[in-house]
């Protein structure tokens, strides 16, 4: 544990919010802190959307509260009244660093004013962990909103070499460290994929293709659907079906054309719902490949997920997909168009699962959760 640094509260989506993986990601964070002897607390929100920025079915997990974590449920997104107050408590707090989430700018006001607020105790460091500065989906005022939020910022953390030049360009002279996003290794252990299958209704004997998490434009899943359709129009490939495990965050009628196409509807296999915590495991054992055809990104959690199941992957070469996924050794890497990644589909069942695992195994050693603590620490020690 760090001699300067030894009370942390983290900022960000964590439960009764269900999330996705920010929450969880927030949640394993919290737990490698104190695991390494750091007194370590949440603040997530009470109020964290408003309707036009969630379209999905609910913000909240059914599941158990995670166990020996201390979560906060303090932040109202849209109440300055409440920005205030929770500024002013964290600055009575004192903690010795604030680990900050951003990832949205329409969090910009609040947490920026939170930060400032608590700054006024000329003792908490703060370090963000940015998932975006610039949004996939643009909306008035993105930059205004972010540059208020940067300000009260000491140093950033960036997950993919994309995010990272954006907060260069945009902060040029704050602190910045690239530390790739760790394994989400807290799902369970891989099971038999006969068992994982089982377990979801699914067929024993298809090759089986994964798209998983929030269905949304920029993901792609449009171009994936597509891909489907020429790879059900050529011989040998009867056996192969596309598994899609998530919640519709995009109007389901843009899909609906491609669902219902003769060619592509029997291949596909949909669980369009929240997947909970608890049934992530059987998705990914279940998988023979992960597919992430999206059209832009910064970094996926998704890929973290597949290297903890040992399941390769055929990502886009869009943000740091690609350079999580070397070619040829853990997955494959397609442009996003619909031929490219039929194409790399076949390329990837004729080469095998067994082709990837030795690249797996070797790469997924460099995610841990330990580095991302280091470097948090580290940089938030930094003068």
């Amino acid at each position: 544990m760090s001699d300067n640094i030894h009370t942390v509260v983290i900022i960000g989506p964590a439960y009764p919010l269900r999330g996705g993986g920010m929450a969880t990601f927030n949640e394993r964070l919290a737990t490698e802190f104190m695991a390494k002897g750091y007194d370590t607390q949440i603040y997530t929100f009470s109020y964290q959307y408003p309707g036009f920025l969630f379209p999905g079915t609910s913000q909240y997990s059914t599941e158990p509260a995670p166990e020996g974590l201390d979560i906060k449920i303090k932040i109202n997104s849209v109440n300055p009244l409440n920005w205030l107050k929770v500024g002013n408590e964290l600055k009575k707090l004192r903690p010795d660093l604030i680990v900050v989430r951003y990832w949205l700018p329409f969090m910009g006001p609040c947490l920026g004013t939170i930060l400032r607020r608590l700054k006024k105790n000329n003792h908490t460091k703060v370090v963000c962990i940015a998932d975006n500065l610039i949004p996939h989906e643009k909306r008035p005022g993105d930059k205004v909103f972010t540059r208020y939020f940067i300000k009260p910022v000491d140093a950033f953390i960036a997950m993919s070499a994309l995010v990272k030049g954006q907060i260069e360009t945009m902060a040029p002279q704050k602190k910045v460290q690239f530390v790739p996003h760790p394994l989400y290794d807290h799902f369970g252990e891989k099971l038999p994929v006969e068992e994982a299958r089982e377990h979801l209704n699914v067929e024993k004997d298809v090759k089986l293709l994964l798209f998983f998490g929030f269905i949304r434009k920029y993901k792609g899943l449009d171009i994936l659907l597509n891909a489907i359709k020429l790879v059900a129009q050529r011989p040998g490939n009867e056996n192969i079906r596309l598994l899609i495990a998530g919640e519709f965050y995009d109007d389901e009628k843009n899909y609906e054309a491609l669902l219902n196409d003769p060619d592509i509807k029997p291949r596909v296999i949909l669980r369009t719902q929240f997947i909970p915590n608890s049934e992530v495991k059987y998705y990914l054992s279940a998988a023979d490949c992960v597919v992430q055809p999206y059209r832009s990104a910064t970094q996926s959690g998704v890929t973290p997920l597949a290297y903890h199941f040992e399941v390769p992957m055929i990502v886009t070469n869009v943000g740091g997909l690609p350079d999580m996924v070397p070619a040829g050794k853990v997955g494959l890497v397609a442009t996003p168009d619909a031929g490219d990644i039929a194409q790399k589909i076949e390329e990837y069942f004729r080469l095998g699962r067994e082709h990837f695992l030795p690249g797996l195994r070797e790469e997924k050693s460099k995610y841990s959760w330990d580095t991302m603590v280091d470097a948090l620490v580290g940089i938030g020690n930094s003068r």
